[in-house]
């Protein structure tokens, strides 16, 4: 199995990437690092789903440390909100931990539709819905997947966290699906606070392509490489007390204002 920018490039833009030159192609394949992500997916084949995660995160050498998971329910149906620190590294790493606890036919996590271009990680992924027939489709497979009592993993930020104005490297706002997804089907929430950052390229690429007003998002053109620079790093991931959100609509709080009270509560983990 290979990554190939060129082809998932002529699926995305069917005729229209004929007219994209050859060497813009080959400086995107450099900066996205395609060779060292074939390199990557070669040493974890032909291993799936949280053994593939397992593998990859073996392979950069990565160490994790969790905390909280022993004292999460394994007897009922979750929702599991994350922070976004790193883009697709996040979401592996949490295949692998959750993998290991429920077994990966138990889990399924929410992805946009370029992490499911990775082939050995598609049975645990989920498309992020969309418009249209391809938004229906998604939204088939999300109802299945809860009606099944799959372990759902979101991350409500959609993307990867960004250098704020005070200086803090946070998520955007959370977006109130995941909750209006735990009250509509009875499920609690399990907060999840991953510390991990970018590269400071990552950080500043944004920044000034906000301050030009590009409404391309160049920054997410350098994930994958991102995911390749993050050899020997130490992640930290808590689990935090489940939150029911029912309790809190009780209390008279909107959809929207639970996501934004779970996310302060995601990162007042923090200081404590």
């Amino acid at each position: 199995m290979q990554i190939s920018l060129s082809s998932i490039i002529r699926a995305r833009l069917g005729k229209e990437a004929r007219f994209i030159p050859g060497f813009l192609l080959r400086s995107l394949e450099r900066i996205i690092r395609q060779d060292d992500l074939n390199a990557m997916l070669a040493a974890a084949h032909p291993a799936k789903g949280s053994e593939f995660s397992s593998r990859i995160l073996a392979y950069l050498e990565i160490s994790v440390e969790v905390q909280g998971l022993d004292k999460i329910p394994v007897d009922q149906p979750l929702i599991f909100a994350s922070n976004h620190p790193l883009g697709g590294l996040d979401g592996i790493t949490l295949v692998s931990i959750l993998g290991a606890h429920y077994g990966d036919d138990n889990i399924r996590v929410l992805v946009n539709d370029l992490l499911l271009n990775v082939e050995p990680l598609r049975d645990v992924f989920l498309p992020v819905n969309k418009f249209g027939s391809q938004g229906r489709e998604a939204s088939r497979l999300l109802q299945q997947a809860l009606s099944n009592g799959k372990q759902l993993v979101m991350f409500p930020a959609g993307l990867v966290s960004r250098l704020h104005p005070d200086g803090r490297i946070l998520d955007l706002e959370w977006q109130k699906s995941f909750v209006s997804l735990a009250l509509r089907h009875s499920r609690r929430i399990i907060p999840i606070h991953f510390e991990a950052l970018n590269s400071p390229r990552f950080y500043k690429t944004a920044l000034w392509r906000k301050r030009l007003h590009i409404p391309f998002n160049l920054e997410q053109v350098l994930l994958p490489s991102e995911l390749v620079r993050a050899r020997r790093k130490h992640y930290r991931i808590t689990f935090l007390p489940p939150v029911d959100p029912a309790e809190l609509k009780d209390s008279g709080l909107t959809p929207a204002q639970i996501a934004a009270r779970i996310r302060e509560f995601c990162y007042l983990k923090k200081n404590h």
